[in-house]
């Protein structure tokens, strides 16, 4: 047998140690005093219970879970999948910190400089607003599955 510890995909065993046996046994426990009648249980009854011990008894022992890979969710100019169809508030404020941050530091702008604006923030969030600035947004699930999505899908 290889060894399982250097494989990516673990594999599922069927293991006796007792525990499944002792686990039936409770359930066959739980399932006579909830299907008791007049302190019996009918024959249907039990023939139900036995069912579902043997059903039980037959599942797939799982030792360890599988290595999940994450993958990219790929969606090419449709809706965005991975979240709001909208940028939260945190994806805004990192993204106009960064942009600011570039101006500031002499990076040239993608508008025109508006008379009104004063600070490098201004500018960013103008550009922002315009969907100009070229970054893609990359959000996360729970599994670290990613959808890498650009910022011109967003409304």
């Amino acid at each position: 047998m290889p060894d399982s510890e250097n494989n990516s995909v673990s594999e599922s065993v069927q293991t006796d140690d007792g525990s499944t046996a002792i686990a039936i046994e409770a359930y066959r426990k739980l399932r006579e005093k909830q299907l008791t009648v007049d302190g019996k249980v009918s024959e249907e009854n039990e023939a139900k219970i036995e069912k579902e011990c043997k059903i039980i008894e037959k599942r797939e022992i799982i030792e360890r879970d599988p290595i999940h890979e994450p993958i990219e969710i790929i969606n090419k100019k449709g809706p965005v999948n991975t979240g709001p169809p909208t940028l939260t508030r945190f994806e805004k404020a990192r993204i106009m910190g960064a942009r600011a941050l570039q101006l500031s530091l002499g990076a040239p702008s993608f508008i025109k400089i508006p008379k009104g604006a004063s600070t490098s923030l201004e500018i960013a969030m103008e550009e922002l607003n315009k969907r100009l600035i070229p970054i893609v947004i990359k959000r996360t699930l729970p599994n670290r599955d990613y959808q890498n999505i650009p910022l011109e899908q967003f409304e």
